[in-house]
Formats: structure tokens, C-alpha cells, sequence
């Protein structure tokens, strides 16, 4: 090539990567306004839930969540009390962003009233719940407690929650990863090269993915945006550590930066894009999912991958072609000088050592380290997977929490969020005994344009009037295209295990009343959000270790040695469930966890996995074409062993960078994946996988040529 395309060529990478983040830097901070973390939008359209809060905006003015205002004081409510909660409704009924507010309802002990304050449909729910959380703080008489809970609350809890990523978990990550990038290097700027590397790639990333959900293509929440940010800063320096690390091999044997960048780029190339790949293809598999959460994320993280592999097969080549030797300075490899031994008697270090045991104890390190993965893996006896209450969801405090366990201790524990069914209306009488016979139903309502309240009573509620209404002005249910919307109070809290059995027994009440009838509400939806959770799960993990192991198989032109990797992977992911589910039950003591935990840590962990045994793997199978089974073995292992540890111990920092967000969902997901990250690299790549390739010689490489070559 030309001297001055040489020049002129990295200049024009790394000037475009520069345009891409001055149009994308802005977008960091306006993603979430395009997130949501409404749990029924998520929902799969084929749920009841979903179907439910479709139709439910026909049968009265389409308005925003309720919030639920309750004030308590120990040893029963005053006047004085009594009429700052009345004063308290009048204010809140003249907010723009406040549809209507319901009567003071005072509780049957006399400690406690409640206030139901709709919102709007354009309320924004974090600003409306903080705005009425002051005025509630703002009348509360001395010695009484107030709390604002119920739907709304609890959203813009889990709002306030995510707050923190866009700056906080950004921060920490990359905090983290430049700490240990200075720590590996010894170098002050090659860690700021990776950095940036990694840094464009998420820029490019959060760009598309923003101009995506603005056009509602993907959908986006705090989950998939929390993420996406970790896997991009992961991924993008795991593979930019490769690339340097062939790059600093290549410095040695060429004279010029650009040769050393095309030998670099020859040995890194095939191992980058195939590890990318298999990250691609396992997060795409999610979209075989039915939960709408879980079939968001597999676009999007998708989609960071994809930049993550260009700018670490673009912009940092570009980058260090224009640095060189000096990249590395004070440590700078100089050309012709001779490359470290990593086998033989002169080998010096951690990893000759490592290549000794192997070679000489193989059969023993495997079948050790197996056992120990295995015995970690037991932990999954204990795994509770199936779903936590919503009120578990942040982690630390909760007013919207605590607002709930005071409304459960005066007042039907659902009030606020009650079940909906919609049925026919000439079945409204066998629908309401259906559903006021069911266990764990208070009482039930119909929905009404004409009164009031929005609703009506009907069943044993509208027996018990004292007097009927004059005629001209009773109120009817609503009807619309023969159905009808009845709202049915639940005994127990809206999100207890209690709630969704009474959930599944009046679904199967109703339906005996009215096949066609239908069961939504918060509820419901919890309930839908984990029966498809499980299904997905049992659905996708065979999926994604079919897809990576032919993707295995044809990198590798092998297929003893895939299964080798499949199989060391399914162990390693056992092993740290196990051990995250007894640090959950026993250190943490949590409450459960959600059904998409045990799948999102196996997309990330298999698909991750992979990629360290994908790095050694393209290596070894080089040093046997070279050296032969064995030796190729040690040399494979010698070579990458320092890259990979460097790249394991920074996708497992990033990783548990997720902790710094108080969502069980993200905390559970850092501690799996960070622990798991460190298994695969510490134990599977450096112990495990080497020690059985290395016993099964030249039968790992069946059937391929490889497999009958015995020496060089």
C-alpha cells in the first residue's frame, strides 16, 4: 500500500469514530427517555394481562396508575387528623397531573385513611409521586405517618432506582476497568486507548439503539439499558486486550508499525470476529422469547456487540498504528527482541507453571477441578427462580414498600391495585358470584362511566345499600360490545405468593362462569410476567447451546473439542448459579429470584465463556499445526494465559459494577456473572479445558486433520 494511504487511511478510522461520538455523546444522557419500566408493556400480546389492559381503556376515560395515600398514627386517627386528610384530597384533586381523587376511606380500627389519587394519562409518574409525596409531607399532622404507595408508587420507586445508570454505573465500570488496565499495562496510555476504544463503541451503540426505540423498534427498559452499557465496556475491551496482545507479539517481529498491524490484525481477526459472533448469535436467541422483556434485550445487545467488534478491529488498530511502540511505553517491545519462553526449562512465570502441572498431571487436574464445579454446582438444590414480589424489586428503602405494609395492616392488603375481569354482560351475575366465592376476593365492583366513583357496586355490595337510588340516576356498569368491567379486591397484598394463587383460582372461577372471560391486573400481570419467564427459560438455554456449539464446531473443524468447551461451560454455569443461589438464601437473604435471572446469566456466562476458550482454543489449534497436540497445548496456554486473565478480571469488574444499582434483578445478575466470568477464566480456561485437551491429545481435534498428527 502506498505510503500516504497509510497515513491517510487510520486518520480517516479514527476521524469518523470521532464524528460518531460528538453526534453520540449527547444521547448518553436522553436514552432513558425512551425506557420504560411499565411490567405490563412487556408482557407477550397473547396474555391475559396484556388483553386486559388493552380493553380496560374502553370501559372509562383512559387515565395514568393510581396512588395510593395512606396516613396511620398509633393508637387511632384525631379529628385534627381526619380533617388534614380532607384538606389533603382537596389539594391533590386540584393537581393538573391528578384525574380524580377518591373520598377519604377511613380504615375499620380508625388508625388509618386512605386516598386513591389517579393520575393523568400524560402524567410523567417519578415527577407526579414526588410531587404528591411533598404534599402529603407537607399537611401531616405531628405523630401521623403518611406514605404514598400502590401502582404509581411503586413505579417511580423503581424509576428513582434506575436513576443511577446513565452516570453512576458508567462511572464505576469504567473507574474499574482503567484500574486494572493500569495495573496490567504499567503503561499510562494504553489503558486511555482501550478505554476509548470501548467508550466510542458504547457511544455508537446507545446512539442506534436510541434512534431504534425512538422509532419503536426495540423497546427499551433499565434492565436492558443497565446492560447494555456493561456488556459493551466488557466486550469491547476483552477483545481490544487480544488485539493488543497480538499486536505486542507482532512489534517484536516487524519493523514497521503497519506490518505489525496486518500480522496483528491476521492472528487476532478470526478469534475477535468468532467470539463476537457467538455472543450475536447466543443474545438473538432471546428473541425466541414470549416475555417482551426478555425479547428486548436480544436486539440490543446485539447491536453493542456488533460495535464493540468494530472498534476493536477499526479504531484501535488505527490507534496504536499511529502510537506504536510508544503505546506501550515504559514497557516498549523493541523490534528483533526475542519472545518470552512459555514452555520448556528456560519458561519463567505463573503460566509455565501452570503448563507443568498440566503436562504432568492432566488427567488429575480435570477430573479435580470437575468435581469442585460440580460440588459448587449443588447449590442449585436451593435456587428459588420463580418470581419476587414487586415490592422486592429495589433493594434498600421503599416508601411505596412501606405504604403497602401499613394499607395491609388496616385496609384489604389490595386495595389500589385490584384483579380486572372482563366478561359478557348477560353473565354478570355468575361472573360476580363466581369471583366473590373465590378465596382471597374482599369484594368486587363494577366499572361505570356514570357514576362517580368510576365504579358501582354490584353482587352482595349492591344488596346492602341502605336505599336505592332515585330513578333517572342510577349508574350502570359500563358495556361495551356486550362485556363488562369488574373490579375485584383482593384480601392479600397485590404482589404476595397468596395474591397470585387467588389470581390463578378466580381464572379458573370465571372461566367455569364465562369461558371467554378474562383475568388482568397487577397481579395477573406478575403472575403472566413468570409463567412466560419459565417457559422462555426452558425454552432458549438447549437453544443457545445447540447454536454455539455448531458455531464451535465450524471454527474449530472439530467436534470433540466443542463438546469439550460446551460441556466445561454447563458446568462452570451450574457452579456459579449454585454458589450465587446459596450467597442469595444465606448471605444476602433475599427473597427469590426473577425466572429471566438464571437465563440472562447463562446467555451471558455460555456465550462469554466461549469467548475464553474461544481465545485459547484458535490458539492451540495454531501451535498444533506448528508443534504438534501436546506441545501446542502449553503453548496456547503460555501465550494467552496473561491476555485472557486480564480480560476475564475486567468483564467480571464491569459485570459487578451492575451492583451499584438497587434492583434485586441487576445485583443478582452481577454477583452470577462476575463469579462466573472468574471460574471460566481462573478454573475452566486455565485448568479444566487445558488439562482435558492436553489427555485426549490428538483425538480433541477429531475429526479434522489434526487428529492424526502426533508430533511436529
Amino acid at each position: 500500500m502506498p505510503r500516504f494511504l497509510r497515513i491517510v487511511v487510520p486518520a480517516l478510522v479514527i476521524v469518523v469514530w470521532l464524528v460518531v461520538a460528538s453526534v453520540g455523546g449527547p444521547f448518553f444522557g436522553k436514552i432513558s427517555d425512551v425506557s420504560t419500566n411499565d411490567q405490563t408493556s412487556f408482557l407477550p400480546a397473547s396474555a391475559d394481562a396484556t388483553k386486559v389492559q388493552e380493553q380496560a381503556a374502553a370501559f372509562r376515560d383512559e387515565t395514568g396508575a393510581p396512588a395510593v395515600v395512606v396516613l396511620e398514627r398509633d393508637g387511632g386517627l384525631r379529628a385534627s387528623d381526619t380533617t388534614a386528610a380532607a384538606d389533603l384530597a382537596r389539594q391533590l384533586g386540584d393537581r393538573d397531573d391528578v384525574e380524580s381523587v377518591s373520598p377519604v376511606i377511613p380504615s375499620a380500627d380508625g388508625d388509618a385513611v386512605e386516598i386513591v389519587a389517579t393520575l393523568t394519562k400524560a402524567a410523567e409518574t417519578g415527577d407526579a409521586v414526588a410531587a404528591i409525596r411533598a404534599d402529603v409531607d407537607g399537611v401531616l399532622p405531628s405523630g401521623v405517618q403518611g406514605y404514598v404507595t400502590g401502582p404509581a408508587g411503586f413505579t417511580a420507586d423503581l424509576t428513582e432506582a434506575f436513576a443511577g445508570i446513565d452516570g453512576i454505573l458508567l462511572g464505576v465500570a469504567l473507574a474499574a476497568v482503567l484500574v486494572i488496565l493500569i495495573v496490567v499495562y504499567r503503561s499510562p496510555l494504553l489503558p486511555f486507548l482501550v478505554l476509548g476504544t470501548a467508550t466510542f463503541a458504547l457511544t455508537a451503540s446507545i446512539l442506534v439503539v436510541y434512534a431504534l426505540a425512538k422509532a419503536d423498534v426495540v423497546t427499551v427498559n433499565g434492565q436492558v439499558q443497565g446492560i447494555l452499557s456493561i456488556l459493551v465496556i466488557g466486550a469491547a475491551t476483552d477483545y481490544a486486550l487480544l488485539y493488543v496482545s497480538r499486536f505486542r507479539e507482532a512489534l517484536r517481529d516487524e519493523r514497521t508499525g503497519w506490518d505489525a498491524t496486518k500480522a496483528a490484525l491476521r492472528g487476532s481477526l478470526e478469534p475477535i470476529l468468532a467470539s463476537g459472533g457467538t455472543v450475536i448469535v447466543g443474545v438473538l436467541c432471546l428473541l425466541l422469547s414470549d416475555l417482551n422483556s426478555n425479547k428486548a434485550l436480544g436486539p440490543v445487545a446485539a447491536i453493542g456487540i456488533a460495535f464493540s467488534l468494530l472498534a476493536a478491529l477499526t479504531l484501535l488498530p488505527a490507534l496504536l498504528l499511529v502510537f506504536r511502540r510508544a503505546a506501550f511505553w515504559p514497557l516498549r517491545p523493541t523490534f528483533g527482541s526475542a519472545h518470552k519462553a512459555v514452555t520448556g526449562p528456560d519458561a519463567r512465570g505463573v503460566w509455565a507453571a501452570v503448563g507443568r502441572l498440566v503436562a504432568k498431571r492432566s488427567r488429575t487436574v480435570w477430573i479435580v477441578c470437575t468435581v469442585g464445579l460440580l460440588a459448587m454446582g449443588s447449590g442449585l438444590i436451593g435456587l428459588r427462580a420463580d418470581g419476587v414480589p414487586q415490592s422486592d424489586l429495589v433493594i434498600g428503602s421503599s416508601q411505596a414498600r412501606d405504604g403497602q405494609a401499613v394499607l395491609a395492616d388496616h385496609f384489604p392488603a389490595g386495595s389500589g391495585s385490584p384483579a380486572q375481569v372482563i366478561g359478557e354482560a348477560d353473565r354478570l351475575d355468575r361472573l360476580v358470584t363466581a369471583i366473590e366465592r373465590t378465596d382471597g376476593v374482599d369484594g368486587v365492583v363494577a366499572v361505570s362511566k356514570e357514576s362517580r366513583s368510576g365504579t358501582v357496586p354490584v353482587g352482595e355490595d349492591a344488596s346492602q345499600q341502605s336505599a336505592p337510588p332515585t330513578q333517572g340516576s342510577q349508574a350502570y356498569p359500563t358495556v361495551v360490545d356486550g362485556r363488562v368491567l369488574l373490579q375485584a379486591t383482593l384480601t392479600h397484598t397485590a404482589d404476595s405468593d397468596a395474591a397470585e394463587q387467588t389470581v390463578r383460582d378466580l381464572r379458573t372461577a370465571v372461566e367455569r362462569a364465562d369461558p371467554g372471560a378474562i383475568v388482568g391486573g397487577v397481579t395477573a400481570t406478575a403472575v403472566d410476567t413468570n409463567d412466560t419467564g419459565i417457559r422462555d427459560r426452558t425454552l432458549i438455554i438447549p437453544v443457545v447451546l445447540v447454536v454455539i456449539l455448531l458455531i464451535l464446531m465450524l471454527l474449530l473443524r472439530s467436534i470433540v473439542a466443542p463438546l469439550v468447551l460446551i460441556g466445561s461451560v454447563i458446568v462452570s454455569f451450574a457452579a456459579a448459579l449454585g454458589v450465587g443461589a446459596l450467597v442469595f438464601d444465606h448471605l444476602f437473604h433475599f427473597p427469590g429470584a426473577d425466572p429471566s435471572v438464571p437465563l440472562y446469566s447463562f446467555v451471558f456466562l455460555v456465550a462469554l465463556g466461549v469467548d475464553y476458550n474461544i481465545f485459547l482454543m484458535t490458539r492451540v489449534r495454531e501451535e498444533t499445526i506448528r508443534s504438534g497436540p501436546h506441545e501446542g497445548v502449553l503453548r496456547g496456554l503460555g501465550v494467552t494465559g496473561g491476555v485472557i486473565t486480564s480480560a476475564g478480571v475486567v468483564l467480571a469488574a464491569t459485570f459487578a459494577a451492575l451492583g451499584v444499582i438497587p434492583i434485586l434483578f441487576l445485583v443478582q445478575i452481577a454477583f452470577v456473572v462476575a463469579f462466573g466470568v472468574l471460574l471460566d477464566t481462573i478454573v475452566v480456561r486455565s485448568l479444566l479445558v487445558p488439562a482435558i485437551v492436553y489427555d485426549l491429545g490428538r483425538h480433541a481435534w477429531w475429526p479434522s486433520r489434526l487428529s492424526r498428527r502426533t508430533s511436529r
